[in-house]
């Protein structure tokens, strides 16, 4: 079960030098239901992804590179591709704020995971971060790859 909240970030955070930086790349093979191939790094996956907002099922399955870029010819819609910056907040919970490139942007938006759906409830979000989009399925990157 993933149980995140997400924002939409209207200025970057100072210094995000200091922090953490995956390259990120995925395209989607369906959009309902949420079925996506990402690149991370080095690292490759396929991902389902059940309907819901604040907390959804999602699995993950390893993929090689062939696989990847086999896969990667059947995509439906725009290939995302974007900078994840891993930030420490309180709590032990991390911003994981994703710096969209291409057409997507200058989009910036941040999320965080949760253990529970009770402490996503309870979350009071940086003042850096902007409106809460977390109910907002315009802002799932498998409707950004719609656009």
């Amino acid at each position: 079960m993933e149980i995140e909240r997400k924002y939409l970030v209207p200025k970057l955070p100072e210094h995000l030098e200091h922090y953490p930086c995956r390259i990120i790349s995925q395209g989607y093979l369906n959009t309902d239901p949420v079925v996506r191939i990402r690149q991370d790094d080095h690292k490759y996956e396929l991902t389902y992804k059940s309907k819901g907002f604040l907390a959804r099922q999602e699995y993950n399955l390893p993929l090689n590179r062939e696989a990847y870029e086999h896969l990667l010819t059947k995509i439906d819609g725009r290939f995302i591709q974007k900078k994840r910056y891993m930030l420490p907040l309180p709590n032990g919970l991390t911003a994981e704020l994703d710096v969209f490139e291409g057409d997507l942007a200058p989009l910036i938006l941040v999320e965080v995971e949760f253990a529970s759906e009770e402490d996503a409830n309870s979350f009071t979000p940086p003042s850096w971060f902007g409106e809460d989009v977390t109910f907002s399925e315009k802002y799932h990157n498998s409707s950004l790859s719609q656009l």
